[in-house]
């Protein structure tokens, strides 16, 4: 039988709960959007499709933003997480462009505890394990989500839906329109990739080491043994991953290697699958089965090659592949390149925000991570076309492919998941629409919060 589509009968679908917010998407974005909105008096729901929070930022074991915190709930609970042994210092690492000012990694379990926490002190009501299918539209507004689980499908109705999904899932099912990746007819994304563990590494010897190896000439490498903690961060290898592949015929993905600390062990990113569509159930699960493959090639590497890592073997696997990009949705403004070098200033600017340049080129070339100036995020990025009731946060929010390489890493998703939980609480406070909010008043909430607006405000 050769069906391509088969006749799903209509149905009841009974209500769960009412909300004045939902936030579909419990990652790097979402516990900030909902934390501000449930500060702020709202009753908010988080829907997370894991059983725990953080998602690229613990369940992916990536542990660091690529960049400065400056500010807001994120700078809270970073400074949490630094009052209970779960983060380090901020450092400067050093590249071949010049210096990159990097907030500390935190440890993935410290920080998934750490985020539910504050959700639930604030009275977000979290559903883990449940997945949202649709969103529910009635006149051109988000009126509520579907959401399906052990007990089936249920309805969770809503005033303002925070879509945090990272794909924007929720404002592509809503009929809003956006782009893929570069929105050309290639449509060029940056490549997945999956972080791992080594234990057992030596990172006393591994220091003393990169110290002068020229092969890695971007790094950050702590002078006192506990700094090495949280402070050891090296990128490079090229010239060692080329001998190595030539010699053992064991082939690899990426030019480069990035390591770096988080409560003395040690957190790998060298793997890479190009041109995935990862809407494709068959494509996502072959990047999967190719990155297994190549984490088991870099440990040999590691193993073989690089000093300290002699007695070391592999400790995790992260459970979920890290996706760069895919969606962007078309919003009441598209931030552009020239805005994500800081050219710019916005009247309606909800975020300054100091991330890395970080780009995985999508033809499978070398990383490009340097420090660029600060600059700002408009509110009319987060509000999505042809749709009333949604905001997007995250990487998904209205920027062009080369913003993007800024919008995309964490302190601009958790800056712009704090706006747009702000703003929703604000429009449910005001009976207004999302897309009618007093911007000066979410700006002055933001500001209350320690969240510099404007690009010269942040500290150098």
């Amino acid at each position: 039988m050769n069906r391509t589509s088969i006749n799903e009968p209509a149905r009841e679908v009974p209500v769960l709960m009412e909300a004045d917010v939902v936030v579909v998407g419990g990652g790097t974005t979402g516990p900030i959007a909902a934390i501000a909105a449930a500060r702020r008096g709202s009753k908010v729901v988080l829907i997370e499709r894991f059983g725990s929070l953080g998602g690229i930022l613990t369940l992916g074991l990536n542990t660091k933003p690529s960049g400065a915190i400056v500010g807001g709930i994120a700078l809270e609970i970073w400074n949490l997480a630094r009052s209970v042994g779960g983060a380090g210092a901020d450092y400067m690492a050093t590249t071949k462009t010049g210096g990159v000012k990097i907030a500390s990694p935190t440890d993935p379990e410290i920080m998934k505890m750490l985020l539910t926490r504050l959700c639930v002190e604030a009275g977000v009501e979290i559903l883990f394990e449940t997945f949202v299918s649709a969103p529910v539209v009635e006149n051109g507004a988000v009126t509520g989500v579907i959401i399906e689980g052990k007990g089936g499908r249920q309805f969770v109705g809503t005033k303002v839906l925070i879509d945090c999904s990272a794909d924007a899932d929720m404002a592509a099912k809503a009929n809003a329109p956006f782009v893929m990746g570069s929105g050309d007819a290639e449509a060029k994304m940056q490549p997945v990739s999956m972080y791992f563990i080594m234990k057992n590494v030596d990172l006393n010897r591994l220091a003393e080491w990169a110290r002068t190896c020229d092969d890695v000439p971007a790094r950050a490498i702590p002078h006192d043994e506990e700094g090495l903690a949280y402070g050891l961060w090296l990128t490079g290898f090229n010239g060692m991953l080329q001998r190595f592949q030539k010699e053992t015929g064991v082939k690899l993905q990426r030019d480069n290697i990035t390591l770096k600390t988080a409560d003395g062990q040690m957190y790998v990113n060298a793997t890479r699958v190009l041109g995935v569509n990862v809407f494709s159930p068959k494509e996502f699960t072959a990047a999967i089965l190719e990155c297994y493959r190549q984490i088991e090639g870099v440990a040999r590497f590691l193993k073989e090659r690089v000093p300290g890592f002699e007695q070391a073997r592999l400790g995790q696997v992260s459970p979920i592949l890290g996706v760069r990009e895919t969606r962007h949705i078309l919003g009441e403004y598209t931030l552009t390149g020239p805005d994500s070098r800081g050219e710019t200033r916005f009247e309606d600017t909800i975020a300054a925000d100091n991330s890395a340049l970080d780009i995985h080129d999508p033809k499978g070339g070398d990383v490009d991570f340097q420090s660029m100036p600060p600059y700002e995020i408009p509110y009319r990025c987060l509000l999505p076309q042809g749709v009333e009731q949604l905001l997007v946060a995250g990487r998904c929010i209205s920027a062009d492919h080369e913003a993007h390489a800024r919008s995309r890493n964490m302190p601009a998703c958790m800056a712009t998941g704090q706006a747009a939980g702000v703003a929703a609480a604000i429009a449910v406070e005001q009976g207004v629409p999302v897309r009618k909010v007093p911007i000066g008043k979410v700006q002055a909430a933001l500001r209350e919060l320690g969240m510099p607006l404007h690009a010269e405000e942040v500290r150098a």
